[in-house]
């Protein structure tokens, strides 16, 4: 089937949009007619870092209604509203104890992307979905139905990075209601685990940032205080200042060593920190997690299930308590390039490509 894509032609290079080939519909797959996608810091360290193999197609918060289903789908049906997230196996034992986000074979059903330059079939897709495109071939448990009254467009980046942070804070961190909290970088990550630890019920919420725009947008969405970040500044004590202690939770979205130094500075006794960020590396003493009782978790996709906690995320959403859409600029899928940029230089939090 020919589609048009935004192809990544080589590592660094901005995208083309041009005609490739989908493969043939297997049993337990999908096609999806895509409305459109969000973009993710991901998809960034995708066309610049080597992650994958050009020429490719990225895009892994797709959102679009359903065209055609495979011999063995049996959840979906023509004309369906879904969202596309994460791919995993559904056969090892992280799967089979309700933990897709750590499937054995995470990396390898996500983390690549190629063209076959011979026959310009797209025959490794990027998160099971290269949904920069305007049809996405998927395995059915990638996908999860929505009801149709939501807004498909705005709908498109809850299949990752807005699902990572508010299931982060939701599933992983699981503050008391009472609890403070701090989340260090406001991104959508941590714009949405903002909002998510209002839900929770914390009483502190400090976001933490270099950008003013983000910090006046983060107390919009529920955080009580915040800090703008520095070289010169120490959190730990501005945070002290505001809580009069430290915090019982804290999520990194930065993965910068120096920001984690000052969150681990800012946890109270058996503190937890959370980080979602696989760029970088850390070093902290022992000491300072054992006398303190501290805890440090990775987590990918904040342990979500998809077709459990999305539908969540929207019921939240239209009841007032998730207003994710206050962070969210839209582009017209020409506009992809600029829509990098824009996302890049920190002027836009979230940006999703509508397909024409």
């Amino acid at each position: 089937m020919k589609i048009q894509a935004a192809v990544t032609p080589k590592t660094g290079h901005p995208f083309e949009i041009t005609d490739i080939e989908l493969p043939e519909l297997g049993p337990k797959d999908v096609l999806i007619k895509v409305t459109a996608s969000g973009i993710c810091h991901t998809d960034v360290s995708g066309r610049d870092t080597g992650m994958v193999n050009p020429p490719a197609v990225l895009g892994h918060e797709g959102a679009g209604i359903v065209e055609e289903i495979g011999s063995e789908v049996t959840e979906l049906q023509k004309g369906d509203h879904v969202v596309v997230s994460f791919a995993s196996c559904g056969k090892c034992d992280n799967c089979l104890a309700n933990h897709p986000a750590h499937c054995r074979y995470y990396a390898d059903l996500n983390l690549n992307s190629h063209i076959d330059q011979d026959t310009n079939k797209l025959v490794s897709r990027f998160f099971g979905q290269s949904s920069f495109a305007t049809y996405s071939l998927v395995n059915k448990r990638n996908v999860v139905k929505i009801d149709k009254d939501m807004d498909l467009a705005l709908a498109a980046p809850l299949g990752c990075g807005l699902q990572t942070g508010a299931s982060t804070v939701l599933n992983v961190l699981k503050p008391k209601a009472g609890s403070s909290i701090a989340v260090f970088g406001v991104g959508a990550v941590g714009l949405s685990a903002i909002m998510a630890a209002k839900i929770a019920g914390c009483e502190h919420i400090i976001g933490i940032d270099l950008h003013e725009n983000r910090l006046e947008l983060a107390e919009e969405l529920g955080a009580t205080a915040t800090i703008k970040s520095g070289k010169d500044v120490e959190i730990a004590e501005k945070i002290k200042d505001i809580t009069g202690a430290r915090v019982q939770n804290v999520l990194d979205t930065t993965g910068v060593d120096m920001v984690i130094e000052q969150a681990v500075a800012s946890l109270d006794t058996f503190g937890k920190l959370a980080t979602v960020v696989t760029d970088y590396s850390l070093t902290i003493p022992l000491e300072t997690l054992a006398l303190g009782g501290i805890s440090i978790v990775g987590t990918s996709q904040g342990d979500a299930i998809p077709q459990k906690f999305i539908p969540e995320l929207i019921s939240y959403y239209k009841k007032g308590q998730f207003p994710f859409d206050r962070m969210v600029k839209f582009y017209e899928f020409e506009q992809i390039n600029e829509a990098f940029e824009e996302s890049e230089n920190g002027s836009v939090i979230k940006p999703v490509l509508k397909m024409n």
